[in-house]
């Protein structure tokens, strides 16, 4: 293998702890009392190393790609309806543009290896294709372990472009027919729960459906036997939006900034990320529990609450847009709440 060189990432530093613990616990309120809320602006601030953060020029970045082993039964839809719904979010019309534009988040969208040529005046994604799609992880390889590589290493440098030098947290979401699949093994290898707890129904199967499904990724397992190396388990069994999404985690907390996870397959391309740097779950906030079974399991193994329960199974970075309304009000309560003393309000042990 050639060299593989990820940019460091420098841990968050506690330093300002008991100042910004200060600050939440001197707003008027029961200590406590917001909850949640008080976790993460305390992560917040301290990611930024300040006693008042502020959430500048939200990004939401959606990768999508296909997959190979849509040629087996693992999905009720068509590979297609990838580039079709990749379309979609170029026009506006899918549920992240509405949920993007009611926070007034600008939206990319990044083609990591989708199968089909985008021609015409109509709207682009931005191209960063891999190559048209994975081969099918139950016969061989995804993608071997240079473009495992190169795809990590352009969502990196897709970080690092210039566009994004004032924003300081991104939202990941995914587009990929048949990704569930492709992050049901990743997570399985990389965190060594069951297959079996980790396959869902994706799009909607059936129980037989997914039955059948997780014998096919029991095979596909069974191919290649227990893997360590992240990179490895990339090759066999990745997206190439999975992979890109890892790398702009990686590249997100290089640059000391926060980024959301959306939902299982976002938390496979996390799982991927941290194995590769666990440092990188700094910076993660991690949105909301998916409908996808796997998931509970997956978010119990890091010891990781989510901050909605709300049933989605739609992906797209949609549990993510919907989680940003809290991480606004997390920082708009630690900088903008009045504290008993300007309040002129009695605290507890004010006699």
């Amino acid at each position: 293998m050639s060299p593989f060189s990820l940019p460091s990432i420098s841990p968050v530093t506690d330093v300002l702890r008991k100042s910004i613990r200060n600050k939440i616990d001197n707003k008027t309120k029961p200590l406590g009392s917001l909850g949640d809320l008080e976790t993460l602006a305390l992560q917040l601030a301290e990611i930024q190393n300040t006693t008042s953060p502020e959430l500048k020029n939200p990004k939401l970045i959606l990768f999508a790609g296909d997959h190979g082993i849509t040629e087996e039964p693992v999905s009720l839809y068509p590979k297609d309806v990838t580039w079709q719904m990749v379309l979609n979010f170029l026009s506006g019309g899918a549920c992240a543009n509405v949920f993007a534009k009611h926070s007034h988040i600008d939206m990319e969208v990044v083609d990591a290896g989708v199968d089909h040529d985008w021609e015409g005046n109509a709207p682009k994604p931005t191209e960063r294709k891999i190559r048209k799609g994975t081969s099918n992880f139950l016969k061989s390889k995804a993608m071997s372990l240079e473009e495992a590589k190169e795809t990590i290493l352009s969502g990196v440098e897709l970080i690092n472009e210039t566009k994004y030098e004032s924003t300081n947290i991104f939202l990941f979401g995914e587009m990929g027919i048949g990704n569930t699949s492709s992050a049901s093994l990743i997570l399985s290898h990389l965190t060594d729960i069951p297959l079996r707890k980790l396959v869902g129904r994706g799009t909607g199967l059936n129980n037989s459906g997914k039955e059948n499904k997780f014998k096919i990724l029991s095979e596909a397992f069974n191919r290649t036997g227990k893997l360590k190396d992240p990179l490895e388990i990339l090759s066999e069994f990745g997206g190439f939006e999975i992979g890109m999404m890892s790398g702009a985690m990686i590249g997100a907390a290089a640059h000391r900034k926060t980024f959301v996870v959306d939902g299982f397959i976002s938390t496979a391309a996390f799982a991927i990320a941290f194995a590769l740097n666990p440092t990188v779950k700094d910076y993660a906030i991690f949105s909301h529990l998916s409908e996808e079974e796997g998931h509970t399991v997956v978010l119990d193994h890091w010891k990781q609450r989510p901050l909605l329960r709300l049933n989605l199974r739609l992906g797209e970075g949609s549990g993510a847009l919907a989680a940003y309304p809290l991480i606004e009000l997390s920082v708009k309560f630690l900088n903008e709440m009045a504290s008993f003393a300007d309040a002129g309000v009695s605290n507890t042990d004010s006699k």
